[in-house]
């Protein structure tokens, strides 16, 4: 509900409200527009990287890129595996198709499978219409599932299921879905310690490990330092509205 209009009805009152509303929208998606531009290039700046082991990063990225297989994504918090994610689905041949992304820690277990799968309406309390998950959305492109590691073991066992068969069905619902998603999944935990102490499924595991790529911390790539502050420096100097052109040698 963006708005209302009470009794009588002001018929200029409401072409008034959905004037606002297309703006809105337009603004919004123009917004996304931009988001999804800058992304991109954030994502092609991994190719640009100096170090050697982020030349071998791209060089991996480049020959998984143009395949359908699922990659799993291992390394510290921060050290890009979301603009990893984006540059493999950016040189795919999805790379026209959306590319989604959930962080499976940032939602509840019990709203991850709606998130993922969808819902019907009337599934659950507050269900008041049916829902795309982000399986449905990510069809003929890539699905990002950042943070895997903390999914629930039933959750883990759900996702399973959707990565074997390329099908699902919505919560409250029985219609099966099939979807043409690629899924990369990331995290930043050793996923063969969480299966030892049984906190993560072995068969899932080898389902999102068909290939691996382990994204080196910055404190392994001194030589991509220059890059980055270049590239904070104009985005912070052109948010601020700042003319900065550079670092003294010493700052550096």
């Amino acid at each position: 509900a963006s708005d209302y209009v009470t009794y009588p009805i002001d018929s200029e009152e409401v072409k008034r409200i959905l004037d606002t509303i297309q703006q809105q929208r337009r603004q919004q998606m123009e917004l996304e527009y931009l988001r999804d531009g800058m992304f991109r290039r954030k994502a092609a700046s991994v190719g640009r990287a100096k170090s050697p082991v982020m030349r071998e990063v791209h060089r991996q990225i480049s020959s998984v890129a143009p395949t359908r297989t699922t990659v799993l994504l291992q390394g510290e918090t921060g050290t890009g595996k979301e603009l990893i994610a984006g540059a493999i689905h950016f040189n795919s041949q999805r790379k026209d198709g959306p590319f989604v992304k959930i962080n499976c820690a940032a939602i509840t277990e019990t709203l991850l499978e709606s998130e993922l799968f969808g819902h019907e309406k009337g599934a659950f309390t507050g269900a008041d219409r049916r829902k795309e998950g982000r399986f449905s959305q990510a069809h003929g492109g890539t699905l990002l599932l950042d943070e895997v590691s903390e999914m629930s073991l039933m959750m883990q066992v759900k996702l399973l299921r959707a990565l074997q068969e390329r099908e699902f069905n919505r919560v409250g619902g029985e219609t099966t879905i099939q979807v043409d998603v690629r899924v990369i999944a990331a995290t930043n935990k050793n996923l063969k310690d969480q299966i030892n102490e049984g906190a993560f499924r072995e068969d899932l595991y080898y389902r999102l490990n068909v290939v691996e790529l382990e994204v080196p911390p910055l404190s392994d790539r001194k030589e991509d330092i220059p890059l980055l502050t270049r590239h904070f420096l104009e985005t912070f100097a052109a948010k601020n509205r700042k003319e900065i052109k550079g670092f003294t040698p010493k700052a550096m």
